[in-house]
């Protein structure tokens, strides 16, 4: 890693370009991060100031890691700020909301227009008895819909969570025994890569085993008419039609809680991480406003599932907070066309976009080729979070799909940090392609060994945050003993990422992967990242993973799973191709034990690589766990094929 780091120059933002952002100039957003660093009690003072509150806070700070607050006292509405007050300040006509859907089918709600629609949801959820606090479910894929439920619940004061709408019935029964909604809100079946999924058939598998679960409201999304339970099961537009466009915001505290998001991990049961509703508008408001560097007549697109937290740090809170058009996509992003996601941005003229590194190494294989139909040159900003960022496709990102004209931001964050504490700001901070970034407004972040004491510039450690900022989560669901067990009880005062992190000469980030995606060969300690940014030096690969198995003198030794780009075909030769990159980059202690070429990745719906699921193939010949939160769950039979047929020969 130290080697790739120092063949990473700091890439300069456009001077002309910066002039036009929110601060003008690269000096004042400079002087903005130092000021907020050195007194982050008074930037989040400024920085709440700028939003509506029905009555302000007594305290906007108090209390230390693992218990703070922010903002105390203070009384608003998270609804309030995403909408009402964007329609007092004259733009109550502008576009806030694009849904597509997969099957082309499209709508355009204004702000007002969506203020409207939210108002009915919440007098439709208030008739069934939700109150402030109420716990309600939302199993939804990405609909105009899961937006208005969200929204409706901000308005309430209800605590929501949003369930990925690819879950099995198992996963999302754990969920729901745990978070005990009031309301469940799902739809009759969505579409993914063509084919229909039924949602409310697995709702109706375990509702009966949820006690507090008194209702369930049905979106007809492709009028598959599915079984309605008399007295529990109610449908949306039905229920729609007999409630009123007005609705008073209920007035929250800023510590309330108002999400609560579910989180795996790689191993034990769902944690519930709590964040207050008002603290996590607060911040994304800024953090969106300088990642993205929003604009007024931006529209902007988080290719994320809303079943993942990321939709609604950058598609609802961060978009909506600054008042700009946001993008919603319903369906599998390679579909019916692999090139869709350009076919999205050319239609409507996308200017920001959020997405995933997967994502952006999916463009990058179909080739320059693919590019050449469209109309791309609205692109302005592409930022990404959830994975470590290979610098090849960093730079076909900036110089390919951006000529050379785009600010592109990896950034760093959390389920549990609601945001991205390390991150750059478009425009106004100098990129460096492969890292994360620089702490950002406000935050405070470290890099400790496994004794909890800070390493020198360039040592990969565990990375810790050392302040708490507003969207930091406060607590898990009915966990608070987990809470400090998982985050606080590794190094005194701190909370503890559990991701291998460094910090370069020049205060740039790099985080290298899960702590547990770390191995060790032979006494080296090496990540995921640092492997798999050796192999992807090669241009016929398009996608790759790496993994670390068990070995009786070595420790540990990385097998690899590489997947080729159109017009390549593995062979002998591809095999060394790999194996002297990765030799040529790291070493050749770090050369795999074996190579697998494979035609599918396991991956999430928001295009991560389950790492953990071919780990599992590779040391038990099978996957225990549940798959169908995969974007395609039949890449694992693909997966097990191709190691079978190797295992006797390359796995004794």
């Amino acid at each position: 890693m130290q080697n790739e780091i120092n063949k990473s120059a700091l890439v300069y933002p456009d001077a002309k370009k910066e002039q036009s952002t929110a601060l003008g100039s690269s000096e004042a957003f400079q002087s903005l991060l130092k000021r907020s660093q050195e007194d982050p009690v008074r930037f989040w003072e400024e920085v709440a100031q700028e939003l509506h509150w029905f009555e302000p806070w007594e305290e906007t700070r108090s209390g230390s890691l693992p218990e703070f607050e922010f903002f105390k006292g203070g009384i608003s509405n998270p609804c309030y700020n995403l909408l009402d007050r964007h329609i007092e300040n004259g733009i109550g006509n502008k576009t806030a909301l694009i849904w597509e859907g997969e099957d082309g089918e499209s709508r355009f709600y204004t702000y007002n227009m969506l203020l409207a629609e939210v108002n009915r949801f919440a007098n439709v959820l208030r008739s069934f008895g939700v109150q402030k606090g109420d716990p309600v479910a939302i199993y939804l894929p990405n609909l105009a819909e899961s937006f208005i439920a969200i929204l409706a619940c901000f308005r309430l004061g209800a605590v929501y969570s949003t369930i990925f709408s690819g879950f099995s019935e198992q996963s999302l029964k754990d969920r729901l025994l745990n978070f005990e909604p009031k309301v469940i809100v799902t739809a009759d079946a969505s579409l993914r890569g063509g084919k229909v999924i039924p949602l409310k058939e697995k709702v109706d598998q375990v509702v009966n085993g949820i006690p507090t679960a008194e209702a369930v409201l049905v979106v007809d999304r492709l009028g598959t008419e599915p079984a309605m339970k008399a007295g529990r099961d109610f449908q949306w537009e039905q229920e729609r039609k007999k409630a009123s466009i007005h609705c008073d915001p209920e007035p929250v505290e800023a510590n309330e809680p108002g999400i609560v998001f579910y989180t795996s991990g790689t191993t034990g049961k769902p944690k519930g991480v709590v964040h207050s509703g008002m603290a996590f508008v607060v911040q994304n408001y800024i953090y969106a406003k300088y990642h993205m560097d929003h604009q007024p007549d931006d529209v902007f697109w988080c290719t994320a599932d809303v079943g993942w937290l990321t939709m609604h740090i950058w598609g609802m809170a961060g978009s909506l907070a600054n008042g700009v058009t946001t993008v919603v996509y319903d369906g599998a992003p390679n579909y019916p066309d692999a090139d869709r996601i350009y076919q999205m941005i050319d239609k409507y003229r996308v200017n920001k976009l959020f997405t995933s590194p997967t994502a952006l190494r999916m463009l990058r294989s179909l080739g320059e080729q693919a590019l050449e139909p469209y109309d791309l040159s609205c692109l302005d900003v592409v930022s990404l979070v959830g994975e470590p960022f290979d610098q090849q496709t960093w730079h076909w990102t900036h110089d390919v799909l951006g000529e050379g004209k785009i600010c592109v931001n990896n950034t760093w964050g959390q389920t549990e940090t609601a945001g991205c504490p390390l991150a750059g700001a478009a425009w106004l901070t100098p990129m460096k392609p492969g890292s994360v970034g620089v702490q950002f407004l406000g935050a405070e972040v470290g890099i400790v060994d496994d004794d909890g004491n800070p390493v020198p510039p360039g040592t990969l450690g565990n990375l810790v945050i050392r302040q708490s900022f507003p969207m930091l989560c406060r607590t898990l669901w009915k966990e608070p003993d987990r809470y400090y067990q998982k985050y606080f009880s590794q190094v005194e005062g701190c909370y503890y990422a559990s991701d291998n992190a460094l910090e370069d000469e020049d205060g740039y980030f790099w985080v290298v992967g899960r702590s547990d995606d770390a191995f060790n060969v032979s006494g080296h300690r090496l990540s995921t990242m640092e492997m798999e940014s050796a192999v992807l030096t090669n241009e016929g690969i398009s996608e790759v993973a790496v993994i670390g198995k068990a070995d009786d003198i070595k420790g540990e030794v990385p097998v690899v799973f590489a997947k080729l780009a159109e017009g390549y075909t593995s062979n002998h030769e591809w095999e060394e191709k790999i194996n002297q990159s990765i030799v040529d980059g790291i070493g050749q202690f770090a050369r795999p034990q074996i190579i697998f070429f494979i035609d599918a990745m396991p991956k999430t719906v928001s295009s991560k690589i389950m790492r953990r699921l071919l780990k599992e193939i590779v040391t038990d010949g099978d996957v225990k766990g549940d798959v169908t939160g995969l974007e395609d769950p039949s890449a694992i039979d693909h997966v097990k094929n191709v190691v079978s047929a190797s295992a006797k020969t390359n796995l004794k």
